[in-house]
């Protein structure tokens, strides 16, 4: 798959700067002091002169300027000049010259002094669709901001609008009994942090579900598009509860940041796993599936930190391969070189199966636990089925095995099929 923003990946350092942004805005902020770190973060990796943030009051359908180094607070209705119509159109604006563009409002430089020569002006956008705000960049030191300069300001939005939603749940939640708020902003952090649908892949059928033990759990999921294929993710963090679901989705959100700053497979595993042993508590760790599909030719790339087994299931001979970890989680320590991914080749009709340890480990009422071969079986009763119902059947046969007994831990699932009338 070709990149649509047709940039050809950004450096090392470049990454590192906007992954350590990522590890920052992950700790506790009042929303002043977290748009004022977004606004510094923003001139240092685009060596800009200045930077502001304006939010979004949707009820008025205004932008009101929070953080700038000279003005007070100002509103403006969306659509007016280059912030308004970068939060009405939600897409980047890149302007060499700014008193060229006619959309440009030059009260701005009036009431400051200041003279704005170009600017980079982007939507804070959440993970659920919402504009939040808009982040405006000045003056390029030395130049005007090139391609480059907007996809490193582009990777800094997207974590930058995750930061901001965070914040203003947390702001909007303090009143009432602390451990009930602190249990729902996680949850609502890490349920926005999952797909919102299933991406369509011609071909490809697919289905994941994720089950909490409690109101939050220690487990995720990804299945999403990205420029290298089809990313699947099924991870799972020690322990139950806040700190576990922050963790993974801290996880994740570096992950997709790395492969979108064009890394590849074994190169974001690396640079994740590093800054999670960086940040993580020494009891800590995260055992996480990263894989990546290219359904053109259908091969299903991996690397497996503690994560396993993975289950690949073969339509036409029945058989099914369980394959292990490839290296430690991820987090328990630096990984100088992670091995060379393994590649699976997907036949018609073929699965990959990937079940946290909350399936695997479900006791029945005589002690005996759900095992491995009771998946295969289900597996090969009911292979030809669609992947939603098959991860039904999986449940219900979890539940009936239980008999009624507490769940234990996280329950999560994802499955991939190749369709068996695709020949190609």
């Amino acid at each position: 798959m070709n990149d649509p923003s047709g940039s050809q990946g950004l450096t090392r350092q470049e990454m590192e700067q906007i992954l350590a942004v990522t590890r920052a805005l992950a700790a506790p902020f009042d929303l002043r002091s977290m748009l004022a770190t977004v606004a510094a973060a923003a001139r240092q990796v685009l060596r800009a002169e200045r930077s502001s943030v304006w939010l979004h009051d949707a009820p008025l359908g205004e932008l009101v300027l929070e953080i700038a180094s000279d003005l007070a607070a100002v509103r403006i209705p969306v659509g007016t000049g280059l912030v308004g119509a970068c939060a009405r159109d939600r897409l980047t604006i890149n302007v060499p010259d700014c008193y060229a563009d006619p959309r440009f409002d030059a009260a701005m430089d009036r009431r400051s002094g200041f003279r704005t020569r170009c600017s980079v002006t982007l939507p804070l956008v959440d993970p659920r669709g919402a504009l939040v705000g808009v982040m405006q960049v000045l003056n390029k030191e030395g130049g005007v901001f090139d391609d480059a300069d907007v996809l490193l300001a582009e990777a800094l939005a997207a974590q930058c609008a995750v930061a901001l939603s965070r914040v203003r749940m947390t702001e909007a939640l303090i009143e009432g009994e602390r451990l009930r708020q602190e249990l729902e902003l996680a949850r609502q952090v890490q349920q926005s942090t999952l797909p919102a649908a299933m991406p369509v892949v011609s071909g490809y059928d697919m289905h994941a579900h994720f089950q909490p033990a409690e109101q939050t759990g220690g487990d995720t999921y990804d299945l999403a598009l990205v420029a290298q294929g089809l990313l699947v993710v099924l991870a799972d963090a020690t322990g139950h509860g806040i700190a576990p679901a922050l963790a993974v989705t801290q996880m994740q959100a570096m992950l997709r940041m790395a492969l979108r700053l064009g890394s590849d497979l074994p190169t974001a595993f690396r640079e994740v796993n590093d800054r999670l042993a960086e940040t993580l508590p020494d009891d800590r760790f995260i055992t996480a599936f990263v894989g990546l599909l290219d359904p053109g030719t259908h091969r299903l790339r991996f690397l497996s930190g503690g994560q396993g087994p993975v289950l690949h299931f073969h339509a036409g001979s029945g058989a099914c391969d369980v394959l292990g970890p490839t290296s430690f989680p991820m987090g328990a320590m630096p990984l100088a070189r992670p091995r060379p991914p393994v590649e699976l080749a997907l036949a018609p009709g073929d699965w990959v199966v990937l079940l946290s340890d909350g399936i695997y480990e479900t006791a029945g009422p005589d002690g005996s636990t759900f095992g491995e071969a009771r998946v295969i079986d289900l597996l090969r009763a009911h292979g030809a089925e669609r992947a939603e119902q098959l991860s039904g059947r999986l449940l219900d046969a979890v539940r009936d095995f239980a008999q009624g007994g507490p769940q234990a831990d996280d329950i999560t699932l994802v499955v991939v099929k190749r369709e068996a009338g695709d020949g190609a």
